[in-house]
């Protein structure tokens, strides 16, 4: 673990530098530990890493030796053993899968072969970033690895899912983005006037559930309307 200055009032805390279940375990069981230091103003979980921002209460000095203190006493990184599961509804058929035939190509599989092998897998929130409440999931079956598109849209509908590498996302509003798109869920998954702006944190479980485009355009319409509860959907 390296503690370097991130700006004037904020430091960084690099773990090994990699994309690894057990080294993110360690960045959210420092993330969960330091929501009880009142200095700290921010966090901000990565994959390998943790932003921490500070008041003027303290200083780079002496908070980066109580995040020393708070990670010599810490013996579990194990922090998702109950993590919270989401499940997502996805539409994998056109219009919605845009790049499906190419990750067809690149694959080697068969539609329903992409399918049922992104569906089949758990995913763990490793961190939000890229735009606000964009969730990167991993890792993808080793089968479904599939390099970002090199000629990335100008704009990607909210609530695409797609692939990048062993990653998987769902864009939580329309952007730009290279990854390739083979669905779409109509559950919102970012509300900025909300209180909990977000449907992710860092540390959930996903899941994704295969649906017909009728059902697809059932809860969209619920969606538009206003009639639809996030809350009572998931229970």
């Amino acid at each position: 673990m390296k503690i370097v200055p991130f700006g004037d009032s904020a430091l960084l805390v690099n773990f090994e530098q990699k994309i690894d279940i057990v080294i993110n375990n360690q960045v959210l069981s420092l993330f969960k530990q330091l929501q009880e230091v009142k200095e700290v103003t921010f966090l901000i979980p990565a994959y390998c890493s943790l932003t921490v921002g500070f008041g003027d209460q303290t200083s780079f000095k002496t908070l980066s030796k109580q995040i020393e203190e708070i990670t010599s006493k810490s013996q579990s990184t194990d922090l998702n053993l109950n993590p919270r599961l989401i499940e997502i509804p996805v539409c994998y058929e056109a219009p919605h899968a845009l790049d499906m035939s190419e990750v067809t190509e690149k694959t080697g599989l068969t539609q329903q072969e992409i399918i049922d092998t992104h569906c089949l897998e758990t995913y763990k929130v490793y961190m939000l970033g890229f735009v606000a409440g964009f969730a990167y999931l991993g890792s993808l079956p080793e089968q479904l690895f599939c390099p970002r598109k090199t000629d990335p849209r100008k704009e990607v509908l909210a609530g695409s899912v797609g692939l990048a590498g062993l990653q998987t996302g769902i864009y939580p509003a329309n952007a730009p983005g290279g990854w390739q798109i083979i669905g779409r869920t109509p559950i919102p998954t970012f509300n900025p006037k909300a209180e909990n702006p977000t449907l992710f944190k860092a540390g959930d479980a996903v899941k994704f559930k295969s649906i017909s485009s009728v059902e697809f355009e059932e809860i969209e319409k619920q969606v538009s309307s206003n009639t639809f509860n996030l809350e009572e959907y998931y229970g």
